[in-house]
């Protein structure tokens, strides 16, 4: 678990309470349509699978040696035990802490800074991909540079569906637990 996303969360939710104090202020509200908010994410989570086993990991690992795995991903295979705590730790900490941070807070306060326009929206999205993929420097290089792209998908599903949180927090659960369940079956992505 990356360690700055309880400390990010905790400051996040502050701020939201002392300005205006709505989940909706972060794009929490109630999507006209669910199955759009679904396909969105599924879209937005395929294209991040796909994007990062076909074009990132292979280019970055022309320069850097491959990323490092969560410390529960080598005992994840076989052990149902271990894999029901990673997907608990990937739906609280990494869909739910993470994109709460980034995409809902982190881009509404980026954009707040431009005028909250359209282009300062993109502008903020892709100074917080950055920033996202930093904060999985534990991962090395390799890792970085993979996150920050997922970042990048992420962040554009969330400005695309209109800004409704939900869309980055089912996706990036959805990419989670893909790798959760190919990890147990001992599919090595």
């Amino acid at each position: 678990m990356p360690n700055e996303v309880p400390i990010l969360f905790v400051l996040g939710l502050l701020s939201v309470r002392l300005r205006d104090g709505r989940w909706s202020a972060i794009g929490f509200k109630w999507p006209e349509s669910w199955m759009r908010v679904l396909l969105i994410a599924l879209g937005a989570a395929a294209a991040r699978i796909c994007l990062g086993d076909f074009v990132i990991e292979p280019l970055a690992g022309k320069f850097w040696p491959a990323p490092v795995a969560p410390a529960l991903a080598n005992e994840i295979a076989g052990n149902p035990k271990v894999a029901a705590l990673a997907l608990l730790i990937v739906w609280t900490f990494a869909a739910f802490g993470e994109e709460i941070v980034y995409r809902g807070y982190l881009i509404r306060r980026g954009a707040d800074v431009g005028g909250a326009s359209k282009a300062a929206n993109w502008i903020a999205m892709l100074l917080v991909s950055i920033l996202f993929g930093y904060g999985h420097y534990y991962k090395g290089p390799s890792g970085i540079v993979d996150s920050g792209a997922a970042g990048l998908i992420l962040g554009s599903a969330y400005l695309l569906s209109g800004r409704n949180l939900w869309v980055p927090i089912l996706a990036h659960g959805f990419i989670d637990t893909f790798g959760v369940i190919a990890a147990f079956f001992g599919f090595d992505l």
